[in-house]
């Protein structure tokens, strides 16, 4: 029986040199691999009570969509700033060179509502923290974060000690 693992590609000396990028393109290429994540995803909810999926651009939206179809839950965009319609709530956050804003709609989160927050990769934590300011900033509660690549190296789990987050695939490295 393959896991999801199995479907990601490790791309050595991408973008720099020393570097082993994990593509999770061939894991979305292949329908058993895509489902076989979802899958996954279900698993690390099954106990979980909430009320809202909120996904991080872009990748967020690739694997929170199916799961708040699944799971008839509301899907909440997690958008880089400007490409929202409504009035929204932002938040800035570090990058490695500089800083980049995110933005929900403001009416996208209801006081009291539980929220699931979703992404592709863990590394750092910063875009994922932002997300959870955001949830709250509106009044919600992020009940629970997940991923489907951690990358252990970067410590991203520091920054978001104070929340619930599980990764489908962990790799010691950055």
């Amino acid at each position: 029986m393959k896991s999801v693992k199995d479907y990601v590609t490790t791309i050595p000396d991408f973008p720099e040199e020393g570097i082993l990028f994990r593509d999770i393109t061939t894991v979305l290429q292949d329908a058993d691999g895509f489902k076989l994540a979802i899958d996954e995803f279900l698993k690390l909810l099954k106990d979980v009570e909430f009320d809202v999926i909120a996904g991080a651009e872009s990748r967020g939206f690739i694997f929170g969509a199916p799961l708040a179809y699944l799971l008839n839950k509301p899907f909440v965009l997690i958008r880089k700033k400007g490409k929202l319609p409504r009035e929204t709530v932002t938040k800035e956050y570090a990058l490695e060179y500089g800083t980049a804003q995110i933005e929900m709609h403001k009416d996208s989160i209801k006081k009291g509502e539980k929220v699931v927050l979703i992404d592709d990769l863990i590394a750092t934590g910063g875009t994922v923290k932002a997300c959870c300011e955001l949830v709250e900033e509106l009044g919600g509660t992020v009940e629970k974060i997940l991923f489907l690549l951690e990358l252990k190296g970067l410590n991203g789990r520091e920054l978001l000690k104070d929340y619930k987050v599980e990764s489908v695939i962990q790799y010691d490295g950055k």
